[in-house]
């Protein structure tokens, strides 16, 4: 397969940062894109909301629905799927973007912060999938894509933020267990994570760490639009690194998605 063009995206916290930039990506092969995230109203600290990332991915030449959806709340995950699937005619990919974090340790995590975290990255990818599924397994080439690394038990990368480890680990085990799973209907299931820091608004949140020393998120768009572009029956259970992908398809200048180009990069946690 080509492109996107004619292809259903749902995609999970898609109105702003990695979401929004594999958003407007598909957008420009002509795909359908499902924005399903919670931002209707401007942030104060932070730029973007489902309509204006809607308006974006209509701009760049593809179909948009923009949905408020609390992953959280499995009734209006359910809907908003179904609303979905009614409005363009099925679903194609699920991209499991959406994810909250906090880099503290034991002490220093609230519970409400904990259960957020599970709520959204282990129980919202869960409840994302279990609800695009059926519609997915009636697609010519369905794909799971989450935004998650490859799974560890490196006691280094919990000892410092043991609840955000489990929590995003947790999408990586969505990837074992539904890979196989639904391997013999030909669901693909996968995973994508940046070798480096991707220059987010979440970066705020991990100490010490300055945008010029990041990727923005073209490069995690790029290389999920080549993930979603490959054969599901052939390509699943597959923890990919963003540089790889890239690689694979001919790519050897990476400069362009520095932030700023020359400076040291960060490599992201859970990578050796």
């Amino acid at each position: 397969m080509a492109t996107l063009q004619g292809r259903t995206l749902f995609i999970s916290g898609g109105s702003r940062g990695i979401g929004r930039a594999i958003a407007l990506r598909a957008a420009r092969d002509g795909a359908n894109v499902v924005i399903a995230a919670k931002t209707t109203e401007p942030h104060p600290e932070l730029p973007g909301t489902i309509y204006d990332t809607a308006a974006e991915i209509e701009a760049a030449g593809g179909r948009a629905l923009a949905l408020a959806v609390d992953i959280r709340d499995e009734a209006r995950v359910q809907a908003a799927v179904a609303q979905a699937a009614a409005h363009f005619g099925g679903i194609d990919v699920l991209v499991n973007n959406a994810s909250a974090i906090s880099l503290t340790g034991t002490l220093d995590t609230p519970m409400k912060r904990f259960d957020l975290m599970f709520g959204v990255n282990v129980r919202g990818t869960f409840v994302c999938s279990q609800a695009c599924i059926p519609y997915l397994l009636r697609a010519p080439n369905p794909h799971i894509l989450n935004l998650a690394p490859p799974p560890t038990l490196a006691r280094r990368w919990y000892r410092d933020h043991v609840a955000y480890s489990m929590a995003k680990i947790g999408m990586s085990l969505c990837v074992l267990g539904m890979s196989e799973e639904f391997r013999a209907q030909g669901l693909a299931v996968n995973a994508l994570w940046p070798r480096t820091v991707i220059a987010t608004a979440a970066i705020r949140l991990i100490p010490g760490v300055k945008p010029e020393n990041c990727r923005t998120e073209a490069i995690l768009a790029d290389a999920a639009h080549a993930i979603l572009l490959r054969d599901a029956r052939s390509c699943t259970g597959r923890f990919f690194i963003d540089e790889e992908v890239l690689a694979e398809t001919g790519v050897t200048d990476f400069s362009r998605y520095a932030v700023q180009p020359g400076a040291p990069l960060l490599p992201d946690i859970f990578l050796d």
